[in-house]
Protein backbone atom coordinates (compact mmCIF):
# COMPACT_ATOMS: atom_id res chain seq x y z
CA UNK A 1 0.00 0.00 0.00
CA UNK A 2 1.31 3.50 -0.86
CA UNK A 3 2.33 6.05 1.83
CA UNK A 4 3.44 9.28 1.70
CA UNK A 5 6.74 8.69 3.93
CA UNK A 6 7.71 12.35 4.23
CA UNK A 7 9.08 14.08 7.04
CA UNK A 8 5.87 15.38 8.77
CA UNK A 9 7.12 18.89 10.26
CA UNK A 10 8.99 19.96 7.40
CA UNK A 11 5.60 19.27 5.23
CA UNK A 12 4.07 21.49 7.30
CA UNK A 13 6.44 24.14 7.06
CA UNK A 14 6.74 24.01 3.26
CA UNK A 15 2.40 24.28 3.43
CA UNK A 16 2.37 26.78 5.91
CA UNK A 17 0.37 24.41 8.26
CA UNK A 18 0.54 24.63 12.19
CA UNK A 19 1.06 20.94 12.98
CA UNK A 20 -1.54 21.24 16.02
CA UNK A 21 -3.68 20.65 12.74
CA UNK A 22 -2.56 16.91 12.82
CA UNK A 23 -2.48 16.30 16.61
CA UNK A 24 1.61 17.32 16.61
CA UNK A 25 2.53 19.24 19.85
CA UNK A 26 6.11 20.10 18.55
CA UNK A 27 6.83 23.27 16.60
CA UNK A 28 9.50 23.72 14.49
CA UNK A 29 11.90 26.48 15.60
CA UNK A 30 12.64 26.91 11.71
CA UNK A 31 11.06 28.97 8.61
CA UNK A 32 10.77 27.81 5.58
CA UNK A 33 11.82 30.57 2.69
CA UNK A 34 10.52 31.13 -0.55
CA UNK A 35 13.47 33.54 -1.83
CA UNK A 36 10.68 36.02 -2.42
CA UNK A 37 8.94 34.11 -4.86
CA UNK A 38 5.17 35.00 -5.56
CA UNK A 39 3.02 32.02 -6.07
CA UNK A 40 0.85 31.37 -9.30
CA UNK A 41 -3.13 31.33 -9.24
CA UNK A 42 -2.05 27.69 -9.85
CA UNK A 43 0.51 27.44 -7.37
CA UNK A 44 -1.69 28.55 -4.73
CA UNK A 45 -4.96 26.02 -5.77
CA UNK A 46 -2.37 23.48 -5.82
CA UNK A 47 -1.20 23.91 -2.58
CA UNK A 48 -4.54 24.31 -1.20
CA UNK A 49 -5.01 20.40 -2.65
CA UNK A 50 -2.08 19.45 -1.21
CA UNK A 51 -2.79 20.81 2.32
CA UNK A 52 -6.19 18.80 2.43
CA UNK A 53 -4.65 15.19 1.71
CA UNK A 54 -1.81 15.84 3.75
CA UNK A 55 -4.19 17.12 6.86
CA UNK A 56 -6.45 13.99 5.84
CA UNK A 57 -3.62 11.42 4.84
CA UNK A 58 -4.88 10.88 1.58
CA UNK A 59 -3.63 10.38 -1.66
CA UNK A 60 -4.40 11.47 -4.99
CA UNK A 61 -6.37 8.84 -6.60
CA UNK A 62 -8.78 8.45 -3.75
CA UNK A 63 -9.02 12.36 -3.08
CA UNK A 64 -9.62 13.05 -6.74
CA UNK A 65 -12.62 10.09 -6.31
CA UNK A 66 -13.60 11.97 -3.28
CA UNK A 67 -13.93 15.19 -4.98
CA UNK A 68 -16.24 13.37 -7.81
CA UNK A 69 -18.44 12.14 -5.23
CA UNK A 70 -18.63 15.80 -3.41
CA UNK A 71 -19.63 17.16 -7.16
CA UNK A 72 -22.70 14.65 -7.40
CA UNK A 73 -24.10 15.51 -3.85
CA UNK A 74 -26.68 18.18 -3.56
CA UNK A 75 -27.32 21.11 -0.54
CA UNK A 76 -24.54 22.62 -0.93
CA UNK A 77 -21.49 23.79 -3.29
CA UNK A 78 -18.63 20.93 -4.71
CA UNK A 79 -16.13 22.31 -1.91
CA UNK A 80 -18.48 22.47 1.26
CA UNK A 81 -19.53 18.79 0.13
CA UNK A 82 -16.05 17.63 -0.24
CA UNK A 83 -14.87 19.09 3.54
CA UNK A 84 -17.81 17.09 4.70
CA UNK A 85 -16.57 13.84 3.18
CA UNK A 86 -13.35 14.41 4.46
CA UNK A 87 -14.34 15.11 8.37
CA UNK A 88 -17.11 12.10 8.32
CA UNK A 89 -14.32 9.65 7.32
CA UNK A 90 -14.12 6.98 9.93
CA UNK A 91 -10.32 7.74 10.69
CA UNK A 92 -10.89 11.17 10.95
CA UNK A 93 -13.86 10.62 12.91
CA UNK A 94 -12.06 8.29 15.68
CA UNK A 95 -9.46 11.26 15.36
CA UNK A 96 -11.67 14.05 16.67
CA UNK A 97 -13.18 11.56 19.39
CA UNK A 98 -10.15 11.14 20.98
CA UNK A 99 -9.12 7.79 20.23
CA UNK A 100 -6.01 8.55 18.39
CA UNK A 101 -3.33 11.59 18.79
CA UNK A 102 -3.31 11.81 15.15
CA UNK A 103 -4.95 10.51 12.17
CA UNK A 104 -2.57 8.28 11.55
CA UNK A 105 -2.88 6.53 15.02
CA UNK A 106 -6.66 6.54 14.21
CA UNK A 107 -6.39 5.03 10.78
CA UNK A 108 -4.64 2.46 12.57
CA UNK A 109 -6.94 1.70 15.53
CA UNK A 110 -9.61 1.57 12.63
CA UNK A 111 -7.00 -0.92 10.22
CA UNK A 112 -6.28 -3.44 13.38
CA UNK A 113 -9.78 -4.03 13.70
CA UNK A 114 -10.51 -2.49 16.99
CA UNK A 115 -13.72 -0.36 16.04
CA UNK A 116 -17.15 -1.10 15.40
CA UNK A 117 -19.98 0.80 13.83
CA UNK A 118 -23.59 0.32 14.65
CA UNK A 119 -22.38 -3.31 16.59
CA UNK A 120 -20.60 -4.17 13.27
CA UNK A 121 -16.43 -4.41 12.57
CA UNK A 122 -15.06 -1.89 10.16
CA UNK A 123 -11.42 -1.35 9.15
CA UNK A 124 -12.13 0.32 6.06
CA UNK A 125 -10.29 4.24 7.28
CA UNK A 126 -12.37 5.44 4.36
CA UNK A 127 -15.93 4.41 4.86
CA UNK A 128 -18.07 7.23 5.09
CA UNK A 129 -20.31 7.51 8.41
CA UNK A 130 -23.52 9.27 8.70
CA UNK A 131 -25.41 11.19 11.08
CA UNK A 132 -26.89 8.68 13.84
CA UNK A 133 -23.92 6.22 13.60
CA UNK A 134 -23.04 4.71 17.06
CA UNK A 135 -19.00 4.08 17.72
CA UNK A 136 -17.37 2.03 20.05
CA UNK A 137 -14.33 0.19 21.00
CA UNK A 138 -14.52 -3.27 21.17
CA UNK A 139 -14.83 -4.71 24.13
CA UNK A 140 -11.57 -6.73 24.26
CA UNK A 141 -9.59 -3.89 23.72
CA UNK A 142 -10.80 -1.59 26.38
CA UNK A 143 -8.26 -2.03 29.06
CA UNK A 144 -5.49 -2.13 27.06
CA UNK A 145 -2.34 0.59 27.96
CA UNK A 146 -2.74 1.88 24.37
CA UNK A 147 -5.98 3.99 25.04
CA UNK A 148 -4.75 5.34 28.62
CA UNK A 149 -1.72 6.43 27.26
CA UNK A 150 -3.67 8.09 24.18
CA UNK A 151 -6.41 9.30 26.44
CA UNK A 152 -3.74 11.53 28.62
CA UNK A 153 -3.14 13.52 25.69
CA UNK A 154 -6.09 13.38 23.86
CA UNK A 155 -9.04 14.03 27.19
CA UNK A 156 -7.90 18.00 26.91
CA UNK A 157 -8.70 18.11 23.79
CA UNK A 158 -12.50 20.03 22.06
CA UNK A 159 -14.70 17.94 20.79
CA UNK A 160 -16.29 19.65 17.53
CA UNK A 161 -20.36 19.56 18.76
CA UNK A 162 -21.59 17.55 15.26
CA UNK A 163 -19.70 14.58 17.56
CA UNK A 164 -20.46 13.17 21.09
CA UNK A 165 -17.80 11.58 22.59
CA UNK A 166 -17.10 9.47 25.89
CA UNK A 167 -14.01 8.09 27.11
CA UNK A 168 -15.13 6.03 29.98
CA UNK A 169 -17.82 3.68 27.50
CA UNK A 170 -15.44 3.89 24.81
CA UNK A 171 -18.14 4.65 22.37
CA UNK A 172 -19.15 7.84 19.96
CA UNK A 173 -22.04 9.12 18.04
CA UNK A 174 -22.53 11.57 14.85
CA UNK A 175 -25.33 13.96 15.87
CA UNK A 176 -25.54 15.42 12.85
CA UNK A 177 -23.48 16.26 9.49
CA UNK A 178 -20.82 19.44 10.33
CA UNK A 179 -21.34 22.02 8.22
CA UNK A 180 -18.76 24.06 6.71
CA UNK A 181 -18.57 26.10 9.71
CA UNK A 182 -18.01 23.46 11.74
CA UNK A 183 -14.84 22.41 10.28
CA UNK A 184 -11.91 24.14 11.70
CA UNK A 185 -9.52 22.86 8.59
CA UNK A 186 -7.40 25.91 7.37
CA UNK A 187 -8.25 25.04 3.69
CA UNK A 188 -9.76 27.56 0.86
CA UNK A 189 -11.76 24.75 -0.88
CA UNK A 190 -13.12 27.08 -3.43
CA UNK A 191 -9.05 26.79 -4.52
CA UNK A 192 -9.43 22.97 -4.96
CA UNK A 193 -12.95 23.10 -6.90
CA UNK A 194 -11.11 25.60 -9.36
CA UNK A 195 -8.27 23.09 -9.35
CA UNK A 196 -10.14 20.26 -10.62
CA UNK A 197 -12.35 22.29 -12.85
CA UNK A 198 -9.81 23.08 -15.07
Amino acid sequence: MARDMSPVLKKCRSLGLEPAYLGIDKKSNRTFKRAGKKTSEYGAQLREKQKAKFIYGMLEQPFRNLFARAQKLKGATAGENLMTLLELRLDNVMFRLGYGRTRKEARQVVDHKHVLVNGKCVNIPSYTLKAGDKIEIKEKFKNTQRYKDVFEVTDGRTVPAWLESNHETFTGAIKEVPTRDQIDVPVNEVLIVELYSK
